[in-house]
């Protein structure tokens, strides 16, 4: 009889991608602007704990993408308990590199943002951030 394989917790990897004055979170793979690194995590990890396993405070971070989506901005980070996949690639932006807010109100956002979003008085959309 083979084990039951949900028994044991299996790792994933997920590609990290560190913009900026991020890079520096990204130790040998940092290359002054960006930095690249493959980070492997146990199963039903958080984007929190992502954050624990790099070092980074997540008020550090700005805009922040998971596979494609976005899921954070300066001032609105709900994607904390979002919990990654195997394969996620994770983009984080510091707070000075930031896009054009007209571009915000296509993007294809997690659910956890989505709600956020919905959910203040001026759904996200102002020009500066504190």
């Amino acid at each position: 009889m083979l084990p039951d394989v949900s028994l044991y917790q299996h790792d994933i990897t997920v590609d990290v991608w560190l913009y900026g004055s991020l890079a520096r979170y990204g130790g040998d793979a940092n290359e002054g602007s960006f930095a690249h690194l493959e980070v492997h995590l146990p199963a039903g990890s958080t984007l929190a704990d992502l954050l624990a396993h790099l070092g980074m405070p997540t008020e550090e971070r700005g805009i922040t993408f998971i596979s494609g989506q976005l899921s954070a901005m300066p001032g609105l980070q709900p994607d904390l308990d979002h919990v990654l996949r195997d394969g996620d690639r994770v983009g984080l932006f510091d707070p000075k590199s930031m896009w054009p807010f007209q571009y915000r109100h296509g993007a294809m956002m997690t659910e956890e943002m989505a709600a956020a979003l919905a959910a203040q008085e001026d759904h996200g959309l102002h020009h500066t951030y504190t």
